[in-house]
């Protein structure tokens, strides 16, 4: 069964950091675009970061670019989000995915979701 859980939420004060970690596991998942998304409360859920299967092309939110840093590591099957300088307004629930398609999962129509994880961030 395939599977995505997500590690490393947590509360911070602003301008901390975090780092995110998403294991996928049941199906190879390195041949899959990977993203993270994150949804506040009474907020649409929004797009933060994704990175092609090989890890050439990334994608960031214009929110988060040059914060945040999206990576990926296919022999272990994990996708950090590195989250640096953190404000308050990065507060809310981020949710792993993964599509075969990058254009998919950038619409958010995602195959496979993780649970996600809690980030806290009080100014």
């Amino acid at each position: 069964q395939e599977q995505l859980v997500e590690s490393g939420g947590g509360s911070v004060q602003a301008g901390g950091s975090l780092r995110l970690s998403c294991a996928a596991s049941g199906r190879t998942f390195s041949t899959v675009a990977m993203g993270w998304f994150r949804q506040a409360p009474g907020k649409e859920r929004e797009l933060v970061a994704a990175i092609s299967w090989n890890g050439d092309n990334t994608y960031y939110s214009d929110s988060v670019k040059g914060r945040f840093t999206i990576s990926r590591d296919n022999a272990k099957n994990t996708v950090p989000l590195q989250m640096n300088s953190l404000k308050a307004e990065d507060t809310a629930v981020y949710y792993c995915a993964a599509d075969p398609l990058m254009t998919r999962l950038r619409r958010g129509q995602c195959v496979y979701w993780g649970q996600g994880t809690q980030v806290t961030v009080s100014s």
